[in-house]
This record gives C-alpha cells, sequence and structure tokens, in this order.
C-alpha cells in the first residue's frame, strides 16, 4: 500500500479522480509524500485509499480508536504478517500519528517473543534506518526494570496481572520434558518484554492480539489473548475495532479468524 517515492507538491495538489475528500485529506496528513501507487496503479489506488483512508477509519462504531492506537496496532499487523514494505511506509505514518521512537520499537522488540528474532531481525534494522534517517539518536534510552536475577518472579507476575492468580505457579508446572518452556514463557516472554516501560499492559497486550491474528494458525493463543485483553479493560469492542481497522493490512480471512476467536473469549 505504500510506495517509497515522491511527488511533487504541486502534482500533488489536485484531489485524484475518484478518491474521496476524506481519503485525500487522510492521504495528505499521513502520507504527504508518497504516490501510493496512484501514478501506476490507479485504479488499485482509488480502491485501496477509499477502503483503507475513508471507509474503515469512519465506519461509524469501530472509528473510535485515536491515530495513536490505530497505528500501533498497524504496526503489529505488519510485524506479524510479514509485511516488511509495508511496516517501512507506516512508521514514518505513526511518528505523524504520535507514536514515540520508544513506542515503535517496543512494539518490534515485543514481536520477537511471538514472531522469532528471525522474523523480526529485518523489521529491526528497517525501523532504526527509518530513524536515523528522522535524526534520532540511537540506541534510544532502555527501557529494562528486571535483571537476570528478578526477570522470571516479574515475569510470573505480570502474567498474574494479565491472566489471573491461577498463573502463580505456572512455570513450573507441567511435564517435567517440557516444564522449561512454561519456565521460558514466564522469564523470557514476560519477564524480558512485558515488563519493560514504554508501553503499558494493556498496549502491549492488544499488540500481542494482532501479532497472533496477523500471523494466522495460532487460535488457541488468539483466543487466550483475546480474552486476557478484555480481563485487563480491552473490552469486546475494543479488539472488534481494531481487528476492523487492521483489516486493509491482513486481509479478510484472518480477520474474520480473529473475529470469531473474540467470539470464543466472549463467552467464557
Amino acid at each position: 500500500m505504500t510506495e517509497h517515492s515522491t511527488t511533487e507538491h504541486d502534482q500533488s495538489a489536485e484531489q485524484p479522480s475518484g478518491i474521496s475528500p476524506a481519503a485525500e485529506a487522510y492521504h495528505r496528513t499521513f502520507f504527504p509524500d508518497s504516490e501510493l501507487l496512484r501514478r501506476d496503479d490507479p485504479d488499485l489506488a482509488r480502491i485501496i485509499e477509499n477502503f483503507a483512508f475513508d471507509e474503515v477509519p469512519n465506519e461509524p462504531g469501530v472509528n473510535d480508536l485515536d491515530d495513536h492506537t490505530r497505528y500501533l496496532a498497524i504496526l503489529a499487523t505488519l510485524l506479524g504478517s510479514q509485511s516488511l514494505t509495508e511496516f517501512r511506509g507506516i512508521v514514518p505514518a505513526a511518528l505523524i500519528a504520535g507514536l514515540t521512537p520508544v513506542e515503535i520499537k517496543e512494539a518490534t522488540y515485543q514481536a520477537v517473543a511471538y514472531l522469532g528474532i528471525a522474523r523480526v531481525y529485518p523489521f529491526i534494522a528497517a525501523l532504526n534506518d527509518i530513524l536515523r534517517e528522522r535524526g534520532v539518536e540511537l540506541p534510544l534510552p532502555s527501557q529494562a526494570t528486571t535483571t537476570p536475577e528478578t526477570r522470571r518472579e516479574a515475569g510470573t507476575q505480570a502474567q498474574v496481572d494479565i491472566f489471573g492468580d491461577g498463573m502463580k505457579d505456572f512455570y513450573k508446572s507441567g511435564p517435567e520434558d517440557k516444564r522449561h518452556v512454561n519456565r521460558w514463557l514466564a522469564a523470557n516472554c514476560f519477564g524480558d518484554y512485558y515488563t519493560r516501560t514504554g508501553l503499558d499492559l494493556k498496549q502491549r497486550e492488544m499488540i500481542t492480539f494482532c501479532f497472533l491474528a496477523a500471523q494466522g494458525g495460532c487460535d488457541p493463543q488468539l483466543t487466550s489473548h483475546a480474552r486476557a485483553n478484555m480481563r485487563i479493560g480491552n473490552d469486546r469492542h475494543f479488539l472488534i475495532a481494531v481487528a476492523s481497522q487492521c483489516l486493509p493490512y491482513i486481509g479478510y480471512p484472518r480477520t474474520l479468524n480473529a473475529l470469531r476467536c473474540i467470539d470464543a473469549a466472549s463467552q467464557d
């Protein structure tokens, strides 16, 4: 959806034929220097922009996400779907929407726990390039709050805060030959990532929902994290709005699957 070529301002002053005024205003706000397919694929540009830049963000009932939340969810969705080219194009829009470099970094770091470093490393490299181009000094200030000695206990507390008291001893549960994975979940997934500052628990659970929805094939985990989102205040309406706003980026099948998992979580 995002090309990395620019257009002179006098060439972009006129609204392209068939693109709604609302879509054009959105384009000029968040993608002021991008042609967005307009030059080579004007028919597709018209369809995409009218849908993703007008119909979706202005749909009654699911349009109450602020730009900051919408773009945090979209970035997580692009990470989950491995959409590196689009990620490069959306990061500048996310900065315009008010996300800080720390917030974008934290979302990208947390993706490692759900996607794996092999799939996230290209996004980290791309993000570093984008931030340097904008004069952001790297590395950013550390957001870590744990040490090797405290990470497991802090991670367990994060699990309890999100999922409930049943997680207190989860790290030492399960068959002995698989128990180490539950310990890693507490110490690494939650202790190393969720305990960091820069994003709060509600934001971290929302982006986890987006990682899982976008990559597909994770229905049990997606339902579990939909339930966890609701438990900490990201209610059913909010999750439906998040899934709806991300639909243009991951398509209908994975969005419909996410909505089904929200329904399943709501019935518990």
